[in-house]
């Protein structure tokens, strides 16, 4: 039996392309943004995109649906911004919940910046867990670092994830894996393909993790890799922060100069496959980009969620290998 997703925030697919590769059949995703939407149809002219504002969304359409996910706006949590939390305009998770009540989903998947997980939230945490509770799932709730995912980057994420009471005792986050890929090994092809002589070099230089892709908002944030601190990480690495490059390193390039990523660069930091394409300008794309949940994650999740959902033993962590159609046929 195949299960069935909603996702709102969708922004440029990370997350709902994750649960695509842990199996979930796209229902339906919500968008505010147009760039991001047009991204989403046209890489999956199949799914139903929904252009609208979450607060005058009804839910009640998809009752039943299997798994309910998104991720609601960071900036009332950002470490960056000023944590206002509750009192922030842009404070969705309330809207989440209401929509969660309309539709009935067997789980529910929220992620959000780690910032959520830290103590001056423990009160606003407990409020979510509680009115989750009261709607008949167990909730929990772990920081996940996309690093032990297969993702070139440490980018660390609140995911919260409660199920129907009957699947509790299946469910568990899913475990790291072992090794972690690099820039470099990401990355390589991409920036000796036309002839730059410092490509070697810079191979071995850029051979560890990134740190965290920052997407900025439309209000604070372009198309650069981040704080002045971040900078100085990717300046370690070999590249230049301060800007994303129309085209990679050439032959006409400097050997010891830093390199500025290009957008297909900084999508593959981020989990993308190379043939998602994302629509809008430079900066529309980057933060589609930079903003979204890794797809690796996502699908490491959603597979977690899809074997409890069938009621495969939580102890089972080789998701990849599992057969759901005949899992649930017993």
């Amino acid at each position: 039996m195949t299960l069935t997703a909603l996702e709102i925030c969708a922004g440029g697919g990370g997350q709902a392309l994750g649960l695509e590769g842990a199996g979930f059949e796209c229902s339906a995703v919500l968008e505010i943004d147009a760039h991001a939407c047009q991204t989403l149809r046209e890489n999956r002219p199949h799914w139903d995109v929904h252009e609208t504002d979450l607060k005058e969304f009804d839910a009640t359409q998809f009752k039943g649906i299997d798994l309910f996910a998104g991720g609601v706006p960071c900036p009332p949590f950002s470490v960056a911004g000023k944590q206002l939390g509750a009192d922030d305009e842009r404070d969705l998770f309330p809207t989440a919940l209401r929509l969660v009540a309309e539709c009935d989903p067997a789980a529910v998947m929220l992620e959000n910046v780690r910032g959520l997980s830290s103590a001056r939230f423990d009160g606003y945490r407990k409020g979510l867990m509680t009115q989750l509770v009261k709607m008949g799932y167990e909730p929990s709730w772990q920081v996940l670092y996309a690093k032990d995912f297969g993702v070139p980057q440490l980018r660390p994420r609140f995911v919260l994830v409660a199920v129907k009471e009957k699947y509790a005792d299946k469910f568990a986050f899913p475990t790291p894996q072992k090794s972690e890929r690099t820039v470099s090994e990401a990355l390589y092809d991409l920036v000796a393909a036309h002839g730059w002589e410092g490509a070697f070099a810079w191979k071995q230089k850029a051979n560890k993790v990134a740190p965290t892709v920052v997407g900025g908002s439309k209000k604070h944030g372009g198309a650069d890799l981040g704080p002045t601190r971040a900078k100085r990480q990717w300046a370690d690495l070999g590249v230049d922060g301060k800007g994303i490059a129309n085209a990679p390193p050439d032959s006409t390039t400097d050997k010891d100069q830093l390199i500025r990523l290009t957008l297909q660069m900084v999508a593959r930091i981020q989990g993308f496959p190379d043939e998602w394409k994302f629509s809008g300008g430079k900066t529309a794309q980057y933060r589609q980009i930079g903003n979204a949940f890794p797809p690796p994650v996502a699908k490491a999740v959603g597979m977690s969620i899809q074997q409890a959902l069938h009621g495969i033993p939580r102890n089972y962590r080789e998701g990849d290998q599992i057969d759901f159609a005949l899992a649930a046929s017993g």
